[in-house]
């Protein structure tokens, strides 16, 4: 695809609309990731309250955490229709509409009966509510990526993705939050009796919220040129796919790091380290808490590096820190448990490089097909990796407590080379301003 030669205009300043963009996606992603998650951290509440009493433990936790999985499962076929439209018809419209996918079902499950009134009706509407959640978060992040980085200048993409990386790892936090609030305000007998409705409405008013803020947002100036040519793709998926092969590789590998470094690093590793180490769960929640917010702070600053120093130079340097204190933190928090919260929260900043990905995803791909190129590959691989990281963990914790480490320290290592590789490919995409095509 040829570019037009860049634009001077394209390397200024952020204006005052471009701000208000950013802080409007970033708020959205946040309330949207947040409605997404919220199901993990009540997930004790609503197997007790969505399945049979004499259901077995084991069993009911199974069918929970299914539910749970299934919002996962969904996200690739809600992406790849929600971005064939955002390139057919604009991002603007979907990503309001991602937005109110996610408010509905989660104001939804917070008010919906329970097992108790409407037996076996409850947890079938509770899996459609997730799978429709799924389908929500599965255009949300491709579609917020993508808006953001066709408002601002090219000098500034970087900052952008920071923005709303930090956005959406903040709706981790205020899950976090939440969860902290209410276990602290109530009786777990209070909280499997109401009081786990509370996140999912508060979360779902919110969304709503969210949903009118967008309402004053523009469609981007590079869907508008495209719109203005006609330049459209018939099929975008399919144009990808026999065009775009090798950024569709690269996407999904540098995807596989983010998972490794969310799902172990970020979810996972707090719960891990509290059973191997026989910490109290009051003192992972804080650690878990520490590591998403500094996480959500280097996410911005590691968006601002990159649009001064290019994506290899923070891949790599981001890269070798993340495997640094990676091992730190097991080691550090096996040797003294009072280390875990300084630690996670060490790692939790250099799990920040992430921003690395989706700045290497929308440049990887023309702008008519932009939003497919990235939700497909990003979706994809996110439910592929995301399914099988916890697993795979599991397994190697069972031959090495440092397993989980050398889990990410290898998908960290593949995400940096492919980091290299994108660079060393020369597409003119890479460098070019993206409002420039």
């Amino acid at each position: 695809m040829t570019l037009a030669a860049p634009n001077p205009a394209q390397h200024r300043s952020l204006t005052r609309n471009d701000t208000r963009t950013l802080v409007l996606a970033s708020l959205g992603g946040a309330l949207e990731f947040y409605d997404f998650i919220i199901y993990v951290f009540f997930a004790a509440a609503i197997g007790k309250v969505f399945f049979p009493a004499d259901m077995p433990g084991w069993l009911e936790q199974l069918n929970t955490y299914g539910i749970f999985a299934a919002g996962y499962l969904a996200r690739p076929l809600g992406g790849v229709i929600m971005a064939h439209f955002g390139d057919k018809s604009g991002r603007k419209r979907m990503f309001t509409l991602s937005v109110f996918l996610m408010a509905l079902p989660t104001l939804i499950i917070g008010l919906m009966p329970t097992f108790a009134t409407i037996g076996y009706a409850a947890p079938v509407l509770l899996l459609v509510m997730r799978l429709l959640q799924g389908a929500a978060i599965g255009g949300e992040a491709p579609g917020a990526w993508v808006f953001v980085s066709e408002h601002v200048p090219a000098n500034r993409v970087g900052l952008a993705c920071g923005l709303l990386t930090g956005g959406l790892t903040g709706g981790i936090l205020l899950g976090s939050l939440m969860n902290t609030a209410i276990n602290y305000s109530y009786t777990p007998a209070e909280v499997v009796d109401w009081a786990w409705r509370i996140p999912f409405v508060v979360g779902g008013i919110f969304g709503f919220i969210a949903m009118y803020l967008r309402r004053w947002l523009h469609e981007t100036p590079v869907f508008e040129a495209m719109r203005a040519r006609k330049a459209t793709a018939e099929l975008p998926l399919k144009h990808v796919l026999n065009s775009h092969g090798g950024s569709v590789i690269v996407s999904m590998l540098v995807t596989w790091l983010l998972t490794a470094a969310i799902v172990v690093m970020i979810l996972l590793t707090p719960g891990l380290l509290g059973r191997l180490n026989g910490i109290p769960a009051t003192v992972t929640s804080v650690a878990s808490i520490c590591a998403t917010l500094t996480l959500t702070v280097s996410a911005i600053v590691c968006g601002a590096l990159m649009d001064r120093f290019g994506a290899v130079v923070v891949a790599v340097i981001g890269g070798i820190a993340l495997i640094a204190s990676s091992y730190w933190l097991y080691i550090g928090t096996a040797a003294n448990p009072a280390n875990m919260a300084a630690l996670s929260a060490l790692c939790g900043a250099t799990v920040g490089m992430i921003t690395v990905v989706p700045f290497v995803m929308v440049r990887a791909f023309p702008g008519v097909v932009r939003f497919t190129g990235v939700s497909f590959s990003y979706n994809v691989a996110y439910a592929i990796f995301g399914g099988l990281t916890p697993i795979a963990v599991t397994q190697m914790l069972g031959y090495d407590k440092l397993g989980p480490v050398h889990y990410v320290a290898f998908t960290a290592v593949v995400g940096v080379l492919a980091v290299i590789a994108n660079a060393l490919r020369g597409t003119n995409r890479v460098s070019a301003p993206l409002a420039a095509e």
